[in-house]
């Protein structure tokens, strides 16, 4: 990947941290799953209240909530109490940091507390949605009654990322899929596959392109098999490469959606 292109986006990465502390250092974030209405007052959940009293907040102090609707709301601290806070919503923004094309990662399972890695730096990178991916090499294998506590856990670390970076829509979490199944059903039209035998790189395909939604595909930590990448050109996938190196499951997706960003996200649409 060209030194230029990484400068760029760590540019651009840059600008959009300090923008958001400047505008958020003294603002608390916080996820409410139910709606939300300017005027309205109301208790505030449980945990989100056992956060405030954590980081001393008090009364006349203000927050901003989101649900994960779009946009924000600006609520100021009525009264607070042992695991009981109330608050008013004084305000609403429509502001967002959501990128202007979908990105969705296509994640082979790997060992947990990796791929709960993999969702919180996804989450902070503006992806849209994650499915994760049983394959032929699969290290682990999510159980049927094992399914619902891990996408629970999930969902909980993109909550905890989008209250901290910023976002207010969250990244969407899909059902385990294998490979082959999710190859003949998903509506997506354009997908990617890595490889460093590709004759492309992902740096001139991304910048030869208008901005759309796309899906990438990450192996597990041995990668894809070769009967799963030539199903894959079987199905019209597109081979690009990172380079020569080999990366680890948890850097490649990650590494993928990062330059991609770093090329579409000053392309006009």
């Amino acid at each position: 990947m060209p030194t230029e292109l990484f400068l760029v986006f760590y540019q651009r990465v840059f600008s959009r941290l300090k923008s958001i502390h400047r505008l958020r250092f003294d603002m608390t974030r916080l996820f409410c799953d139910f709606p939300l209405a300017v005027g309205a007052c109301l208790d505030l959940p449980k945990d989100t209240a056992r956060h405030i009293m954590v980081v001393r907040l008090s009364r006349g102090e203000a927050i901003t909530l989101f649900n994960g609707q779009g946009g924000e709301y600006r609520a100021r601290i009525l009264e607070t109490g042992r695991n009981r806070v109330r608050a008013e919503i004084v305000s609403f923004s429509p502001h967002e940091v959501e990128l202007p094309y979908e990105i969705s990662l296509v994640q082979g399972i790997p060992e947990a507390g990796k791929m709960d890695w993999i969702i919180e730096k996804a989450a902070e990178l503006g992806v849209h949605r994650i499915v994760p991916l049983a394959t032929q090499r699969s290290v682990v294998r999510v159980n049927a009654d094992r399914i619902e506590k891990r996408l629970a856990r999930w969902q909980s670390i993109v909550v905890s990322a989008s209250e901290q970076c910023g976002r207010n829509r969250l990244l969407a979490i899909g059902q385990p899929v294998n490979f082959d199944a999710y190859l003949q059903n998903s509506p997506e039209p354009s997908k990617i596959m890595f490889s460093p035998r590709a004759s492309h790189s992902l740096a001139s395909w991304a910048t030869g392109q208008k901005p759309h939604a796309i899906s990438l595909l990450i192996g597990p930590e041995g990668g894809f098999s070769a009967e799963e990448e030539e199903l894959a050109r079987q199905k019209g996938v597109t081979f690009l490469s990172m380079g020569p190196r080999i990366l680890r499951t948890e850097t490649a997706g990650l590494a993928a959606v990062s330059a991609i960003n770093a090329i579409w996200e000053q392309s006009p649409l």
